[in-house]
């Protein structure tokens, strides 16, 4: 099997084919970085979105934790990471706690 090569300036992608929406990734991702959106064609009604990509911090925990596979974070040697802020805590709350979506009236903090 060939080695993914990740996609320009994106330190985490998904391949919404794999993906069978079962929220673990945006379980486990502590920078808020991943979101279920609706998603009509999707088994569940919904996929996995990258709502801030800039937040994600490289620790691997989606793509290790998700069961099919779909989910990948670029190598830390081709990717600079941000560092976890206040914000992105304060952003994956918001979506723990909307059911494993951001909120649409959501306002990061400045």
């Amino acid at each position: 099997m060939a080695v993914m090569k990740a996609p320009e300036n994106t330190p985490v992608w998904v391949n919404t084919a794999r993906c069978k929406a079962c929220d673990i990734c945006v379980d486990v991702c502590p920078a808020g970085v991943l979101s279920m959106k609706a998603d009509a064609g999707s088994t569940l009604g919904a996929i996995i979105d990258v709502v801030a990509p800039d937040s994600c911090i490289g620790c691997n925990e989606c793509e290790l934790s998700c069961p099919d596979f779909a989910i990948y974070v670029a190598d830390k040697k081709e990717f600079k990471f941000a560092k976890l802020t206040d914000n992105a805590k304060a952003r994956r709350e918001a979506i723990i706690n909307n059911d494993f979506r951001l909120p649409a009236d959501y306002k990061e903090a400045n």
